[in-house]
């Protein structure tokens, strides 16, 4: 699991996470067994940027229905990352207008 693609799955977008851009952090949704050097790493070659600090928590599964048929969604592992206050993710900043 060494190649950055495998490692970031794909930026979340909501408003929790439009909210952190101000403080220079993006959220990104990682592989499971990924740890916080490996993603920094990923993140770092991925989009050239410098990497401040990583951050990562599971999201619990929601409970869902289907008329009688109960279950969940699965659990995902998210991370937050701080980057450099000089270095920013365009990937983020062109929907940010919106």
């Amino acid at each position: 699991m060494t190649d950055p693609r495998t490692i970031i799955i794909e930026p979340v977008l909501s408003e929790k996470t439009y909210a952190l851009l101000a403080a220079n952090k993006y959220t990104f949704r990682v592989h499971e067994q990924a740890t916080k050097v490996q993603i920094r790493q990923a993140i770092e070659q991925q989009f050239g940027v410098r990497v401040r600090d990583v951050r990562t928590a599971w999201v619990k599964p929601k409970p869902k229905r289907r008329g009688l048929y109960a279950g969940h969604r699965r659990r995902w592992k998210k991370a937050i990352v701080t980057l450099h206050p000089e270095d920013s993710i365009e990937l983020f900043e062109g929907q940010a207008s919106d």
